[in-house]
């Protein structure tokens, strides 16, 4: 049995993007789906059983139109050609509202031939071509499906989060014990594991968000464990395997030196009731983030001559990439770097952005003194002058401040 595990899609992210003229879609839209065309490819070309998607399928809860269009052909083309697809509900699937659709229910209510939606946690029961296999599902759960006001009443955060982890770790143990164990058992989530890599969620906290621990997850009566929500591809153990397929494309300089991809598990019978699992990444073409440093320095007759010998000597990788130039510019050369000159080098680049750090000295004016020279409480005068502090206030300071300097009084 070989199966397709992949995640966190996002299709919608269009920042460092522009409107492509031939279709009036974001660059970034096409790169996307350029991502995902590749994984379809390969499923179809080595006849794959099942592919698997744990969850995240578009950046935001709402997804337009031409989106929801683009994801369902790249489906239907699975699905038409007898591979079952399972969709696992992520974050950004979910509604704003209790009652509302996820952006993945289309496909359930129309009831299309082989694609398996999972809103709520489940054991599902799905006919390949390499035979029946099991996957236990945990999509994105609300706190308020896992719990309710008398459970959370006057405990703290790090309480409500035991209680989380708790709750969702009871409901994995009662679907384990529904599992057939002569037929292949995965189990597909999208959760956050403690003790995880992470790459553009750095912004995320995890005390905001339920959590399992590693050894929740990682049993013996699963084949294998595939995850998504985290986009930094990882293998978190290896019996079972338990592995976050990561994002399928970048989605921001947090992933800049990110491989992308998907995994393929090979599930092979054994001897008796035993089973073998492999699982390999493959990497897909995507498009790629560059940054280029450049620190300008204070004696440099010609700052704009040095800029462009550093863009040159990276223009092979700048060609076709999403470019961030970050330039230290010391404040006297400010003015003699050439913006236009630095638009001309980068024109190759897919998209760029450019950052100027003007480095200004700032220090405190003691007159012709040098450091040495002042006394302490002399120098903490001239600073709170510098800064306009009331001759009330700096009475108080500089009394304080007296009684620092001088030390404590000897007993």
């Amino acid at each position: 049995m070989k199966i397709i595990h992949f995640a966190d899609l996002h299709l919608g992210v269009e920042n460092y993007g522009k409107i492509d003229p031939a279709t009036g879609l974001s660059s970034r839209l096409n790169d996307f789906l350029a991502a995902f065309d590749q994984l379809v490819d390969y499923a179809l070309d080595n006849k794959v059983d099942l592919v698997l998607f744990c969850g995240d399928a578009y950046k935001t809860r709402e997804p337009s139109q031409t989106q929801q269009r683009e994801f369902a052909r790249r489906i239907n083309r699975l699905a038409t050609n007898d591979i079952p697809v399972f969709l696992l509900t992520g974050n950004h699937d979910m509604p704003n509202a209790v009652g509302r659709a996820t952006a993945t229910e289309i496909f359930d209510t129309l009831a299309v031939k082989n694609v398996y939606v999972a809103n709520r946690p489940d054991i599902h029961t799905i006919d390949t071509a390499g035979g029946p296999v099991q996957v236990v599902s945990i999509p994105w759960l609300r706190r308020s499906a896992l719990l309710n006001r008398d459970d959370i009443r006057n405990l703290t955060l790090p309480e409500i989060t035991l209680k989380l982890q708790e709750t969702l770790t009871n409901i994995i143990a009662s679907l384990v014990d529904r599992l057939d164990p002569k037929l292949p058992a995965i189990l597909a989530a999208h959760v956050w594991v403690t003790g995880s890599k992470v790459g553009s969620e750095s912004m995320m906290s995890i005390g905001q968000e339920h959590t399992l621990l590693l050894s929740n997850i990682a049993l013996p009566v699963f084949d294998y464990v595939a995850l998504g929500h985290i986009h930094k591809q990882q293998v978190l153990s290896e019996n079972p395997p338990v592995v976050y397929s990561g994002s399928l494309e970048r989605v921001d300089f947090g992933e800049e030196n990110d491989e992308k991809g998907f995994y393929v598990i090979d599930i092979n019978s054994g001897a008796g009731d035993a089973r073998k699992v492999s699982y390999q990444f493959h990497p897909v073409s995507v498009r790629r983030f560059l940054t280029v440093n450049v620190n300008l320095e204070p004696d440099d007759i010609n700052p704009t001559a040095t800029l462009m010998n550093t863009i040159t000597a990276q223009q092979d990788k700048i060609k076709d990439a999403i470019v961030r130039l970050n330039i230290m510019v010391p404040a006297q050369a400010e003015n003699r770097v050439s913006g236009s000159d630095i638009r001309e080098a980068l024109k190759e680049a897919s998209y760029f952005t450019v950052a100027q750090d003007i480095q200004r000295e700032t220090r405190l004016r003691m007159g012709d003194r040098t450091a040495e020279e002042i006394a302490p409480i002399e120098a903490l005068k001239a600073y709170l002058d510098l800064k306009n502090v009331s001759a009330d206030r700096q009475k108080v300071l500089l009394e304080y401040g007296e009684k620092l300097i001088d030390g404590p009084e000897p007993d």
